[in-house]
C-alpha cells in the first residue's frame, strides 16, 4: 500500500512574525515560485517552442508568433513592434504607446485572428478582445542596452559583457494583464488546464516568450547571433507600480495558500537529519553563486542600496557556517537556519529561499497547493465567545492601533477614475478620502470589536443590527482558518511602504534585482538566467543568477 504519511517538519514561523510588511518586503524568489514552477513543467513534459511567423521589416517593425504545447493544450504569443518616438517613451501606466505589445492567444491563430490581434495589442486597453486572447502585456525598450547589442552584433562583435550585466534585460515591460481584464478571457477558461491552473501561470508563460523575443528581436537587427551566455543572463524588465499592492489585501486566502506552502517548505527542509555529498556540493555552490548575485545587484535607491551593501557584509558570515562539521552532523539545515536568526530581516529571508532551493523531491509538490478554489464566507453561527478569542489572539497589533492620531490614518487607498487603477493619497493633503477603498482593514476590526463591547444576543442578531461590520467579520473569520490570510499591519498609517506589498507579490512570481523608485514603485528583473527556448532541460538550476562572461 502506498505510504501516503507526509514528510517530517518542524513547526512552521509563527503568522505573526511573518506577515509583517517588513518582513514580507524582504522575500526573495524561491524554486516555489510561479516562474521557475512554469519552466520546470515545460521542461518535464519535453516542451519545444516553435516561431511559425517572423514579418519583422529591417526596421524592427512588424509581428512574430510564437506557439508551445503544455498540459494538452497549444498556446501562441503573437508580439507586435512598432514605432514609439522616444518623447513618448515611460513606464509609467497613463502611456498611450509602447515599443512592442503582446497577446497569449489559446490555440494557434490564423491570419484574420493575428491581424486582429496586431490592430488591437499596441491599443492595450483601447481595444477589445475575445475570450481567445488570456494575457495582455506591452514592453519598452531598455534604449541604450538594446541599441549597443544591434549596434554591436552588426559591427561584427559580441556586446559589451560588464552592460549586459549590469542592466541585465533588453525590455520592461509595464503591464502583463490576465484574468477578464479588459474583456480578455477570464481566468475560469484556464483554471483547470494542466500548467496553466496555478496562479499567474498564464501570464509567466507570456513573459518568458516575450523575452525570447526581444533576443530574437536584437538578432534579426544585428544581423548575427548573441553569444549563449550574454543572451542567458538577458532577463526581461519590468516595472510594477501601485496597482498590483492591493491584490494580496484583496485575496487572503490566495495569499495564505502561497505562504504556507512557503513555509512548510522551509520547515521540511529544517527537519532533515542529514544531508548527502551531493546535497552538501550544492549548499556550498549556491552559497557561492549568491555571494556572485549580491556583487552584481545595483541600485540607485540609497536605502534600497545600504540593505544590499548590509546583505553582501552578511552573507560571508553566514557560509562560514557551510563547514564540515556543521554539514555532516545532526540536522545540519536547521542549524543552518538558527545561524541565520541573528541577521537582519533581509538575511533571513535570503537564507529561507537557500535553504529551499535544493531540494526539490521534497517541496515541489507543494506547488500544487499554491492555487485555492475557497473563498471567504462568513460563520453567522460561530459563538460571540469564540469571536472574542480571536479577536484577543490574532488581532491584537489592530486592537492597539491609535485612530485618533492623525498619523494611523495619514493614507487612503482609491481607485482611480482614468485608469481604473489603485492608488494611494495623503488623508489630510488631498481629497477624496469619501472614495476611499476598504484596505483599512485594522480600523475596520477595531470599529467592529468596539460594537461587539455593546451587543448581547448572538452574532446573527449582530449581523442584523450591524451589517456595516459584515466585511471585518468575514476576515476575522477567515484568518482563524487561514492564518497566514492577513497583513499584520495598519495599511493606512504613514508608515505604510506599499512597495513592500510589491516585493512579496513579485518574488512570489520569481522576481529578483529589486530596482525601487519610491516606495510606490519598483523596476524588476524576471527570468534572468532561466533557459532559453532550446535549452530548457536546465530548467531546474537557475535561481539567483550570476553573470557568467563568455
Amino acid at each position: 500500500m502506498k505510504d501516503l504519511a507526509l514528510p517530517p517538519a518542524l513547526p512552521l514561523r509563527p503568522p505573526a512574525q511573518v506577515m509583517r510588511l517588513s518582513r514580507m518586503g524582504a522575500a526573495f524568489p524561491t524554486r516555489l515560485s510561479f516562474l521557475p514552477t512554469l519552466l520546470r513543467r515545460l521542461h518535464g513534459e519535453g516542451a519545444q517552442v516553435t516561431r511559425p511567423v517572423w514579418e519583422i521589416d529591417a526596421n524592427g517593425y512588424g509581428h512574430a508568433v510564437y506557439s508551445v504545447d503544455l498540459g494538452g493544450h497549444t498556446y501562441s504569443l503573437v508580439a507586435v513592434s512598432s514605432h514609439l518616438p522616444d518623447e513618448a517613451r515611460t513606464d509609467r501606466v497613463i502611456a498611450e504607446a509602447w515599443d512592442t505589445a503582446y497577446v497569449l492567444y489559446d490555440g494557434i491563430p490564423g491570419a484574420s485572428e493575428i491581424a486582429r490581434i496586431c490592430a488591437a495589442a499596441p491599443r492595450q486597453e483601447a481595444a477589445r478582445y475575445t475570450d481567445r486572447d488570456l494575457v495582455l502585456s506591452r514592453a519598452n525598450k531598455s534604449v541604450r542596452l538594446f541599441a549597443h547589442v544591434v549596434d554591436s552584433l552588426r559591427a561584427g562583435r559580441q556586446p559589451d559583457a560588464t552592460r549586459i550585466r549590469d542592466t541585465g534585460y533588453l525590455m520592461r515591460t509595464t503591464a502583463v494583464y490576465g484574468n477578464g481584464k479588459f474583456g480578455i478571457a477570464d481566468r475560469t477558461r484556464i483554471a483547470e488546464r494542466p500548467g496553466l491552473s496555478g496562479p499567474f501561470m498564464a501570464e509567466m508563460l507570456t513573459v518568458w516568450l516575450i523575452r525570447g523575443f526581444t533576443h530574437d528581436l536584437a538578432e534579426h537587427l544585428g544581423g548575427a547571433p548573441l553569444d549563449r551566455q550574454l543572451k542567458r543572463h538577458l532577463g526581461i524588465g519590468n516595472a510594477t507600480g501601485l496597482g498590483m499592492a492591493p491584490f494580496l489585501v484583496s485575496h487572503p486566502l490566495l495569499l495564505d495558500a502561497w505562504m504556507q506552502v512557503r513555509e512548510t517548505a522551509l520547515a521540511r527542509v529544517r527537519a532533515l537529519p542529514d544531508l548527502t555529498q551531493a546535497e552538501i556540493a550544492r549548499l556550498r555552490a549556491l552559497a557561492d553563486r549568491v555571494a556572485r548575485h549580491l556583487a552584481e545587484w545595483h541600485v540607485p535607491d540609497e536605502a534600497a542600496q545600504n540593505d544590499i551593501a548590509t546583505l553582501r557584509r552578511e552573507w560571508p558570515d553566514f557560509a562560514r557556517h557551510l563547514d564540515d562539521m556543521t554539514l555532516t552532523g545532526e540536522e545540519p539545515v536547521n542549524t543552518l537556519w538558527e545561524a541565520a536568526q541573528s541577521g537582519s530581516t533581509a538575511l533571513q529571508e535570503l537564507v529561507a529561499a537557500f535553504l529551499i532551493e535544493p531540494f526539490g523531491s521534497l517541496v515541489d509538490g507543494l506547488t500544487d497547493c499554491m492555487a485555492t478554489p475557497f473563498t471567504p464566507q462568513i460563520d453567522p453561527a460561530m459563538p460571540l465567545a469564540d469571536l472574542h478569542e480571536a479577536l484577543l489572539r490574532d488581532w491584537g497589533w489592530a486592537l492597539s492601533t491609535d485612530f485618533t492620531n492623525p498619523a494611523q490614518e495619514a493614507q487612503f487607498w482609491y481607485v482611480s477614475e482614468a485608469k481604473l487603477e489603485p492608488r494611494l493619497g495623503l488623508r489630510h493633503e488631498e481629497p477624496g478620502a469619501d472614495m476611499e477603498s476598504p484596505l483599512d482593514i485594522a480600523r475596520q476590526v477595531q470599529a467592529m470589536a468596539r460594537a461587539l463591547e455593546t451587543h448581547d444576543g448572538d452574532l446573527m442578531g449582530f449581523l442584523r443590527a450591524h451589517p456595516e461590520h459584515r466585511a471585518a467579520l468575514r476576515r476575522v473569520q477567515t484568518l482563524m482558518r487561514h492564518p497566514y490570510a492577513e497583513i499584520r499591519d495598519n495599511l493606512i498609517a504613514d508608515t505604510c511602504r506599499p512597495i513592500d506589498m510589491l516585493r512579496c507579490k513579485l518574488a512570489f512570481f520569481g522576481a529578483a534585482k529589486f530596482d525601487p523608485k519610491s516606495d510606490r514603485w519598483t523596476r524588476i528583473t524576471l527570468a534572468q538566467g532561466a533557459p532559453l527556448f532550446d535549452e530548457l532541460d536546465c530548467a531546474p538550476d537557475w535561481w539567483m543568477p550570476a553573470f557568467a562572461s563568455p
